[in-house]
């Protein structure tokens, strides 16, 4: 599936490119096959799908953590094994379980190991950790240890980490899962505020709906279909056709504002 248009008639730059990206964990076994994608600056782009489709490891993709055949772009620049480096500090990815993220005895050392690697004065570090502490509404908390926190908490603090290194593409996977509605929320308005690109690999389509401008429907390692949340997510014969129903708020008959 071609998706080039989606980079004309418009001022905004192109800052991640897919073209034909193919991926297996074992030899015959495709998870992923020919991916084509554009996404443009400050785009908030909803990867859903059924269990198996391949989400969660197209993310792993963007920053260069399992490598595929095919090409990727981050802002202009390809990704090859001598750009990696500068391509994980462009986009950060954030993993569905907070855990493997979380390995350091405070908060506020976890959130700094980034830009601590990026040899950043200490100075301009306390000045990331604080600013990214508080986006997440966890600047309170900073000497904490994270076994001592909620699993919410953890997966807030989780984004911090990735915060703090300013990428221009944040990835999250399942971003919402596991959350009780206090966090849930709290991530929602952070989401909907922030001026970075995100592309969330999600099961929960009215988060989608909330947050997102473009929804991806991905199903057996392909893109099916692409287009805006009000109107993709309401196909019900299409969500049903790749495991997928509609959103909550649509089978209760409530209204939300789409993107």
């Amino acid at each position: 599936m071609a998706l080039d248009h989606l980079g004309k008639g418009t001022s905004r730059p192109i800052v991640l490119r897919l073209e034909q990206v193919e991926f297996a964990y074992s030899p015959g076994e495709p998870v992923l096959k020919g991916i084509d994608l554009v996404v443009q600056a400050g785009e908030k782009l909803a990867v859903v799908g059924p269990n198996g489709a391949g989400k969660s490891t197209l993310l792993t993709l963007l920053n260069g953590t399992r490598r595929c055949k095919g090409r990727i772009w981050i802002e202009g620049m390809p990704l090859r094994p001598d750009t990696v480096r500068e391509i994980r500090r462009r986009v950060g990815l954030v993993f569905q379980n907070p855990d493997d993220q979380l390995f350091c005895p405070t908060i506020e050392e976890d959130v700094a190991f980034g830009p601590l690697n990026l040899g950043l004065p200490r100075e301009e570090v306390a000045h990331r950790i604080a600013e990214a502490l508080k986006a997440v509404g966890m600047d309170t908390r900073r000497t904490r240890h994270p076994l001592h926190l909620s699993y919410g908490e953890k997966k807030l603090v989780a984004l911090a980490t990735v915060l703090a290194m300013r990428p221009a593409i944040i990835a999250l996977d399942e971003p919402t899962s596991n959350l009780d509605p206090a966090h849930r929320r709290r991530l929602i308005r952070w989401m909907q505020q922030s001026t970075a690109t995100l592309i969330l690999a999600t099961h929960d389509l009215d988060m989608v709906l909330e947050v997102c401008s473009q929804v991806v429907l991905l199903d057996n390692g392909q893109i099916v279909a692409r287009g805006r949340p009000d109107s993709l997510l309401r196909d019900q014969a299409l969500l049903e056709a790749h495991g997928l129903e509609l959103p909550l708020c649509w089978q209760m008959g409530f209204t939300t504002e789409g993107k």
